[in-house]
């Protein structure tokens, strides 16, 4: 009896402890969820505050500066490097080239000798051609004492003269030849190839030499008629010559009165005085500057939109706390050149350092606030 109640004191106990121990574990499990639904709820909050798919991006467009100052077209043309003074020297008189006196790269004087053409053949002739004339002036002299004496006939006193005459004519001719056969410089130049040389024939068909002279040369282009009442005499004309990557800054000074049916444009030229490098048929371009603008506002062409009724805007971008609102701007496009516009605002106003929308503004639309990105 008394050992039955021992183990229902002991049986007590153990159930007394193991009950406090478990309210003891419970407690701290509700304590624990407690603290995970509070980092929970936070959590939660983070990824509301971080989840980009409820917030509402912004378009970006591309922004450039509004400038002022002095607009220029320029109408870009292939052209061509000439001279007047570019000839082959061909010999007047036919023969045998008896010399050549000169030498490829020599500079020449006018007038100075440049091949002299074998003469012997009409010194020949001359001297026989003389030889008829002193007895044909022997032969009238008779005739016209003969007939002054009343023994000569008037028919033998005319034909004397038409003889001396046809004589002298043939003497003078003769001797007009010979002349040619000296083969001069007709301009001061600068012997560029010797074609025929010593010993080979001379005639009208075989050049003897290219003789050249480059101090005075011209650019010449052909510009679209489109262009004739912008380009004048006097307009500024940039030539860059790619051969020797160099710019030279011109005038036009000579502009074609004629278009050209075939691609309808008209000549230009611009004079090269004083020149030591450019040549003859050297490739060029010509940037001819047909408008200047001055004092005007110049805005990127890519900032330029139609509207429906194909009337030309932009749009302006004005800051508004860390973004921009664009405002559209009606303008007129006074001409476009190089990727800018010159233009003037037909409504409110624009001044140098506004920025302007130079891409994206065709998804946007008058008083959308955007992002930036300037170029």
């Amino acid at each position: 009896m008394r050992k039955y109640i021992k183990s229902l004191l002991v049986l007590g106990v153990i159930s007394t402890v193991v009950a406090c121990s478990s309210n003891t574990k419970l407690d701290k499990l509700k304590n624990k969820r407690a603290d995970l639904k509070v980092q929970l709820a936070e959590l939660d909050e983070q990824i509301k505050s971080m989840d980009t798919a409820k917030v509402k991006m912004l378009p970006l467009v591309e922004a450039m500066k509004v400038e002022e100052g002095t607009f220029k077209h320029k109408v870009v043309v292939q052209g061509d490097i000439e001279t007047d003074k570019q000839a082959m020297i061909i010999a007047e008189a036919n023969g045998l080239i008896k010399s050549i006196p000169v030498k490829e790269g020599q500079m020449v004087s006018k007038g100075q000798i440049l091949a002299r053409i074998d003469t012997e053949i009409l010194r020949s002739n001359i001297k026989e051609l003389e030889t008829q004339l002193e007895f044909a002036e022997y032969n009238l002299d008779k005739q016209e004492q003969l007939f002054e004496r009343g023994v000569g006939t008037e028919f033998e006193l005319k034909q004397a003269k038409n003889q001396t005459k046809a004589l002298k004519s043939q003497l003078k001719t003769l001797k007009t030849q010979s002349s040619k056969t000296i083969v001069r410089a007709p301009y001061a130049g600068t012997i560029d190839e010797i074609v025929t040389h010593e010993g080979e024939m001379a005639s009208a068909q075989s050049p003897i030499l290219r003789l050249v002279n480059n101090e005075d040369v011209r650019v010449t282009g052909n510009i679209s008629e489109h262009y004739y009442r912008t380009v004048k005499e006097g307009s500024k004309v940039e030539v860059y010559v790619p051969t020797l990557k160099d710019t030279f800054d011109l005038e036009i000074t000579s502009v074609g009165r004629f278009i050209n049916p075939t691609n309808r444009t008209f000549r230009v030229k611009a004079d090269i005085n004083d020149n030591d490098d450019l040549l003859p048929n050297m490739l060029a371009e010509m940037h001819i500057t047909d408008l200047v603008v001055d004092s005007t506002t110049i805005v990127p062409a890519a900032a330029l939109l139609k509207t429906q009724k194909n009337e030309d805007y932009l749009f302006v971008l004005k800051k508004e706390g860390e973004n921009y609102i664009a405002h559209q701007l009606m303008v007129e496009i006074l001409s476009e050149y190089q990727g800018k516009a010159a233009i003037n605002v037909l409504e409110d106003e624009i001044k140098e350092g506004d920025i302007v929308v130079s891409a994206g503004g065709r998804g946007i639309t008058d008083g959308d606030r955007v992002r930036i990105e300037i170029k």
